[in-house]
């Protein structure tokens, strides 16, 4: 596959939905594996949803992907500007082009025109109720008007859009690459507006435009924009460029986890996850969403389990790295259906991808954490929290929500152990560990081990009677990680300081 060139353009509009990443990485995907090129082209032709800030967010989502961008805004290139509402005059030139050659024509109706005429096919019970080859000959268009008309309407400045001159009952074809052969009859399709009355040209117009001009070679985009690809290939071919269309692939909608409808920002918020890659302040409602990156995911990870919503590599493994992404990726490969959107698998990837990291890396987590607490750890202490809990967390944050027992005594013990299993032989027990404890300085996993053999063949108690107890003592809770690296971790002075406190604090008659 030569020349390969993809292009992400998201709208402005707000902020960078989930589902836009995914497009954004499969493009990616597509452009590094031939040695494309990744283009970003923001798409603000309506000026009444720009949302300011949206932009540079989008910016720095794909940046903390890692999502490369080779040439568009923010880069530059050779087809610049990239923003589409900053290449006014060049879709102006194609619209005057379409007009001249009769395949658009200007349309002056106005809102209460355009309602009356829906009304009034309603009432007809009118199966076709569009602007179209059935309707436009009675509506305030350049074809229905005279030429002088015309010109006076437009020299006079009232208002008017440029329409498409949809031909009727025409076959359109297409070839998608996920979903195969799409035929669709022109009489299904109205009279698109291209150009607005503010000047702007809608997206249909623009982004043929723009991929032509670009030298795009495949659009990858939402399934939502599939019933818009038959009108796309008519200005193709309207517009002389059928020899250099590009290839299309719309993606699988991402749905709700239980497969029923598709997954919105409302779901996210009932279900307690994000569905945006970082946080987002709305400058117009200020609603603040929280992000997958302040939530805790990891970039690589998220990016691994977005790449499956949708697609598989057609073999069991489900782990694969950036590099390994883009050897192995394939459009084919992209189901047609629905990917349902599963937060508990992205956790899961989250979990293995912070097993891969090194201890040094876990450590910064874990000082990161630390510092809104005011907590001071020396290195050696955070490494072996780290080591030890490495294999229990899912998120970064983890490391002080599940290890700051390791700096907080508890205060609070796990009723349900205190009320079955703390009795006489426990108290006996611990009493003797301390005095064990007292007559050592070391607390390496094998001297404990050692203590507490000595203790338990001291007391004739057996450890399984005694280690959930012991474990109550010294964090508050009945499970947790090793209780021998714990008692390592924590040292010999504070674990006999917080197993005092419990006896105090739970007093049995030996």
């Amino acid at each position: 596959m030569k020349n390969v060139r993809v292009r992400f353009a998201p709208s402005p509009t707000g902020a960078l939905h989930i589902g836009g990443v995914r497009t954004a990485l499969y493009n990616f995907l597509l452009a590094r594996q031939h040695g494309g090129t990744m283009i970003l082209r923001i798409e603000d032709t309506d000026q009444n949803r720009f949302v300011p800030g949206a932009e540079e967010y989008i910016l720095e989502s794909l940046k903390w992907a890692g999502i490369e961008i080779d040439e568009g805004v923010g880069k530059g290139g050779p087809h610049a500007p990239y923003r589409q509402s900053e290449r006014k005059p060049i879709y102006q030139k194609y619209a005057q082009q379409l007009i001249d050659q009769g395949k658009a024509y200007y349309a002056f109706d106005t809102e209460e025109e355009l309602e009356a005429m829906r009304e009034r096919l309603k009432s007809q019970h009118s199966s076709d109720q569009q602007y179209g080859s059935g309707t436009r000959m009675q509506m305030k268009n350049s074809l229905t008007l005279s030429e002088s008309d015309v010109k006076s309407k437009i020299d006079s400045g009232e208002h008017y859009v440029i329409r498409l001159k949809v031909p009727p009952n025409e076959e359109i074809k297409l070839t998608d690459l996920i979903r195969g052969e799409v035929h669709v009859n022109s009489s299904q399709i109205d009279d698109k507006v291209l150009m607005k009355s503010d000047g702007m040209p809608t997206y249909h117009l623009a982004n043929v435009v723009d991929d032509y001009l670009m030298k795009i070679s495949h659009v990858i985009r939402g399934e939502e924009w599939l019933p818009s690809a038959p009108l796309h290939i008519l200005l193709y071919k309207f517009l002389g460029w059928e020899k250099e269309r590009p290839h299309f692939a719309h993606l699988p909608l991402l749905l709700k986890a239980d497969g029923n409808g598709k997954l919105s920002k409302r779901d996210a918020d009932k279900a307690g996850f994000p569905i945006f890659p970082l946080n987002w302040a709305d400058p117009k409602t200020k609603e603040f969403s929280k992000g997958f990156r302040e939530n805790g995911y990891l970039p690589e990870a998220l990016l691994n389990f977005l790449a499956f919503l949708g697609w598989n590599p057609g073999t069991e493994q489900e782990i694969f790295s950036m590099k390994e992404l883009i050897q192995v990726f394939s459009l084919d490969r992209i189901s047609k259906h629905g990917a349902r959107f599963d937060i508990h698998k992205a956790q899961w990837y989250n979990q293995q991808y912070l097993k891969k990291r090194s201890n040094e890396e876990l450590t910064v987590f874990l000082y990161n954490s630390l510092k809104p607490e005011n907590v001071i750890c020396e290195a050696e202490k955070a490494s072996k929290i780290c080591e030890v809990l490495q294999e229990r967390v899912t998120f970064p944050q983890d490391f002080w929500q599940q290890g700051k027992f390791f700096f907080i005594a508890p205060t609070s013990f796990d009723h349900q152990v205190i009320s079955k299993k703390w009795n006489a032989e426990t108290v006996k027990f611990l009493k003797t560990f301390v005095d064990c404890l007292n007559s050592t300085e070391s607390t390496k996993v094998s001297e404990i081990k050692a203590l507490l053999e000595k203790t338990s063949q001291a007391t004739e108690i057996a450890l399984g009677k005694i280690m959930q107890p012991l474990r109550v003592a010294l964090t508050g809770e009945s499970s947790g990680p090793d209780l021998m690296m714990t008692i390592e971790i924590l040292g010999q002075k504070e674990t006999i300081s917080r197993i005092t406190y419990a006896l105090a604090n739970f007093p049995v008659k030996i």
